[in-house]
């Protein structure tokens, strides 16, 4: 892959980046990679470095809601680990959460994205990326299992008010929205988290959770890019669990694109390290790929660099058209001194994007 026609087109970011703060990771990823990607996310700083987790801290000082315990179970020293419940003789319906603080990031961020454009240091043209979670993902992922279907509409209420905030103060030809769509897999897979396996509270699973992604992408006006970052979760850089295949990955996407009535900008689909098999990108065969939508796969590895980036690569163009790479995963929990080389390893692989 020496020539540039020969690269993969483009890299996507999937999120998190560990680097201090919005301004040091729009430089650092700008001068890394800048030419490759179409977007930059401000690499979930601060508390939103363990992607969701943060959002406990909201649901504590929600009226109606109680921790499932008396001890708490921490996580990196931060984040405690119990569960959520509604309190007895609470509607669930009655719920108010507060302000989420992904809008409050937001627009906090774009400020810093914007004034760097205007200076150069962003290319014209690269659009601000906000990722978000998915309703199902939170709460399935922090309330006991007979609240969730409750909670669940209460808490899409409100992340959507997030969404409206931040649509009101950016531009949205410069705003471009990412899904976080996770826990999901893990619901059609049947995984199991701690000893406990991840069961849906609504009936056709796979039907439902497309479902919910064409409502999370209706909620985003036409004039503002939309995408999915497709997970099998990263716990402590390790998936929930290991797809056989990318038949799961196929069969949302083809759900997706049949059902949504808006174009879908992006998609980005993990590729494990160990999978360069035909076998694992068949299913993708089958799906029928809109022409207006990028396809970023999630095969660059910081194990095994630009060898086995290319040998999945060559493997994943037997069954996919143009795409663009990235990593599984985002990598704000991996260790610091391995940012900048996997900024790095990006620009190895991929071509720049055409503005």
């Amino acid at each position: 892959m020496s020539e540039t026609t020969q690269k993969p087109r483009g890299a996507h970011l999937v999120g998190s980046i560990n680097l201090p703060d919005a301004e040091t990771t729009f430089r650092t990823v700008s001068a890394h990679l800048g030419p490759q990607l179409r977007r930059i996310p401000d690499g979930e700083v601060g508390d939103r470095f363990y992607w969701i987790q943060f959002q406990k801290d909201y649901f504590d000082s929600t009226p109606g809601l109680s921790r499932v315990g008396d001890i708490p179970v921490l996580i990196r020293d931060r984040f405690d680990a119990r569960p959520l419940r509604v309190d007895e003789g609470v509607d669930a319906s009655t719920l108010t959460f507060p302000s989420l603080g992904y809008a409050d990031a937001a627009i906090d961020s774009y400020a810093r994205f914007s004034a760097l454009r205007a200076e150069g240091v962003i290319a014209p043209g690269t659009r601000f990326q906000v990722c978000l979670p998915t309703p199902a993902g939170v709460v399935g992922s922090f309330f006991v299992a007979s609240d969730r279907a409750a909670v669940e509409p209460v808490y899409e209420r409100a992340l959507f008010r997030e969404l409206g905030r931040i649509l009101e103060a950016i531009p949205h030809d410069d705003l471009a929205i990412q899904w976080d769509t996770a826990l999901e897999f893990g619901l059609l897979e049947g995984a199991v988290i701690r000893e406990n396996r991840l069961t849906a509270w609504f009936d056709d699973v796979l039907g439902g959770v497309v479902e919910r992604a064409v409502r999370q992408a209706s909620a985003v006006p036409a004039d503002v890019e939309v995408g999915y970052h497709l997970c099998y979760g990263d716990v402590e850089e390790h998936h929930f669990t290991e797809p056989r295949d990318a038949g799961m990955l196929a069969d949302v996407l083809s759900g997706v694109f049949a059902a949504s009535t808006r174009p879908i900008s992006w998609v980005h689909l993990p590729v494990p390290i160990d999978r360069d098999d035909d076998a694992f990108f068949a299913p993708l065969d089958a799906v029928e790929w809109p022409a207006a939508t990028e396809i970023y796969l999630g095969l660059l590895h910081h194990e095994d660099g630009t060898e086995g980036a290319g040998r999945r690569i060559a493997t994943a163009r037997r069954h996919v058209p143009g795409f663009g790479v990235a990593t599984e995963c985002g990598f704000g929990r991996g260790p610091r001194e391995r940012t900048e080389s996997l900024l790095d390893l990006h620009a190895a692989i991929a071509a720049p994007v055409e503005r």
